[in-house]
């Protein structure tokens, strides 16, 4: 028997005695040391949990990456057992695994503390000391609606109303919660854990229901492993992008613009050095920029697929008695401009970029600083091509993304193959003649991929990269997005060799995707310190009394004409502080000008994170930034 995978044939099972639908557990008969379950196509498996088809199943031991949903799975469990004894009156709502832990959500009646979440874990580890069994049980809904009637929990009750089928519950000593599963063979594996944060949340995510207490936890098979993640998480808060923001005095939100940052001058020359490079880049590979309206009728809305299918996150508006969308999205603007104009092959590829601005109505409660905004800029480019260049294009688009995300030092990227939402337009022809276009593309390029099942545009499958920034964590960033639903709609047309129209392939790609957020990511990633080439303030020059003022002016104005962005502190202060708040504000070069320097034209030069680097010419220094610019840009 393999501590890998395993072969699991329900036929022969029959034989043996046993019936098709069995446990995993005793489908496998001796249990391996460590299983705690089993994963087979696309499904995991509790040992408690029914297998119902014959395969090869991976088996899952408590320390492996992929068992670990289960694990943060039972946890919340166990949360949630130690919350109803208690608190008795508490109605429990939903408890699901989420990335790096768990939740629950609660309605307590009377709102608890984040003090109280000391108890509640000394209750916890109780359980756990206690390893109690974790059972699973099948009920009918009748059987499972009069359990849950009895026990007073209204939230259960609406959930299994819903459901038609055999329902599944998990018992833990005397808890019992309604659950699909799968959970850990007992409580007694969850010794390392930590409950992290209370916060408020609608129950089901909706406003108008009532407002329940989510508590957060995580947890870990090792005690180093939950030490680990703790750290990462203080490093994280550490780099939150919005404290970063207010004290490197990057941008801010005001309350009369909800959702749309504020961009300060040091915010804005990220944004603007962060432009340039894409802009220089996208002019040597042959786009040409363009730019659509922000406002638009409501017909082309309709005729797009936004008005049936994006309605809820669109802001509207009328004007002499005609109505109007703010857009939501660049490509509709750019199907209008394509349209205007006779194309032929020889004009294709068509590779137009649009900085564009965008507006998408979010919900306040779902709102993150640049993360999740209402405001929106997007790096966003159309191509209009054959299809007999679109392995190609796609090719192209993907060697793009690459050299950018490497280029701000994100080098550890996962592909993803995201295909047809249940919300979609278009035939089930265009879509699988879509989704193998793409599929033929990232084969011919060579690019290792998984597939995202039902996570498409509601228009076309699209190919997603997620990075990893410096503490590991996952981002989605760029999107190539294939349309032949568009073209179709919108009747485009080139006239081909033969002199017929033909229907163009149209690719949608974003790079960055919301240039708010991908700063944001940049700010956390950097943690506020950039590279030079995108520092706000390469350099500040120090004087060490006022009587080197003149010189320091004098420096700093021939760094300003040589490129630089550099400042003064002439601060009546004396040099430690110059120096700390310099540090504070993650200036890269600081150059302190004392009576010597003054004299010499020198500067002392002190480079953040390496200290002092001796005395140099203006010219010496000039060479090393420089040099470090080019290097990094």
């Amino acid at each position: 028997m393999s501590d890998k995978t395993i072969d699991i044939n329900l036929d022969a099972q029959v034989d043996a005695g046993l019936k098709a639908g069995v446990s995993l557990q005793d489908a496998l008969g001796e249990i391996p040391k460590g299983v705690i379950g089993a994963f087979y196509m696309g499904r995991h498996f509790g040992l408690e949990d029914i297998v119902f088809e014959s395969g090869e199943y991976k088996l899952l031991k408590v320390n492996s990456p992929e068992s670990m949903n289960i694990f943060w799975h039972s946890a919340a469990h166990l949360l949630a057992q130690a919350v109803k004894k208690l608190y008795p009156h508490a109605k429990l709502g939903i408890g699901p695994a989420i990335k790096n832990g768990f939740y629950y959500d609660f309605d307590f009646g009377t709102p608890i503390s984040a003090d109280e979440l000391d108890a509640i874990e000394a209750e916890m580890k109780r359980n756990v000391e206690a390893d109690l069994p974790i059972v699973r049980q099948e009920l009918s809904p009748e059987e499972a609606l009069g359990f849950f009637n009895t026990e007073g929990q209204t939230y259960k009750v609406e959930l299994i109303e819903e459901l038609a089928e055999q329902i599944s519950t998990y018992s833990q000593g005397e808890f019992t919660d309604l659950c699909r599963g799968p959970h850990l063979p007992s409580t007694g594996y969850l010794k390392f854990f930590k409950l992290t944060a209370i916060t408020g949340a609608y129950w089901r995510g909706d406003e108008r229901n009532p407002m329940l207490q989510r508590i957060y936890g995580t947890a870990y098979p090792t005690s180093k492993e939950l030490k680990n993640h703790l750290r990462r998480v203080e490093e994280a808060k550490k780099r939150d992008h919005r404290l970063l923001g207010k004290q490197l005095k990057l941008f801010s939100f005001q309350p009369e613009a909800p959702g749309a940052p504020f961009w300060h001058p040091r915010g804005r020359v990220i944004w603007n050095e962060t432009l340039s490079y894409i802009r220089g880049l996208l002019s040597k590979r042959g786009y040409g920029e363009v730019g659509t309206p922000l406002i638009m009728t409501q017909d082309l809305w309709e005729k797009s697929g936004h008005w049936d299918h994006y309605h809820n996150n669109m802001y509207f508006t009328s004007l002499e008695n005609r109505d109007y969308a703010i857009k939501p999205m660049n490509c509709p603007g750019a199907v209008l401009m394509y349209k205007s104009d006779q194309w032929s092959y020889r004009d294709l590829p068509l590779r137009w970029a649009e900085i564009g601005i965008v507006h998408r109505y979010e919900k306040s409660g779902t709102l993150h600083g640049l993360f999740r905004v209402r405001h929106i800029t997007q790096d966003d480019a159309h191509v209009f091509c054959t299809d007999d260049q679109l392995v190609d294009e796609v090719g192209k688009l993907i060697n793009l993304v690459t050299e950018v995300l490497n280029h701000f030092g994100m080098t550890d990227i996962e592909v993803e193959l995201s295909t047809r939402p249940k919300d979609r337009i278009g035939s089930d022809e265009f879509w699988d003649r879509a989704e193998q276009a793409l599929e033929d593309s990232l084969k011919a390029n060579e690019t290792e991929y998984s597939v995202n099942e039902g996570e498409g545009a509601f228009y076309g499958p699209k190919i997603d990269f997620h990075i990893l920034d410096s503490l590991g964590r996952s981002w989605q960033l760029s999107t190539i997005q294939l349309d032949f639903n568009f073209p179709e709609r919108f009747d485009l047309e080139y006239i081909g060799p033969d002199n017929q129209p033909h229907r163009p392939v149209m690719l949608h790609r974003a790079i960055f995707g919301s240039i708010e957020r991908f700063i944001g990511i940049l700010i956390e990633h950097y943690a506020g310190d950039f590279p030079l080439w995108l520092t706000p303030e390469q350099a500040i020059v120090l004087p060490i009394s006022e009587q080197q003022v003149q010189a320091a002016e004098d420096v700093q104005c021939k760094l300003i004409d040589a490129g630089m962005r550099c400042g003064i502190d002439s601060r009546n202060e004396k040099i430690g502080r110059k120096i700390r708040d310099a540090e504070k504000g993650k200036i890269p070069y600081m150059l302190i000008i004392g009576q010597r320097e003054a004299e010499d034209g020198t500067v002392s030069l002190r480079r953040r994170g390496k200290g002092d680097l001796g005395v140099l010419s203006l010219d010496e220094l000039k060479k090393s930034m420089d040099q470090e610019i080019i290097a990094g840009s």
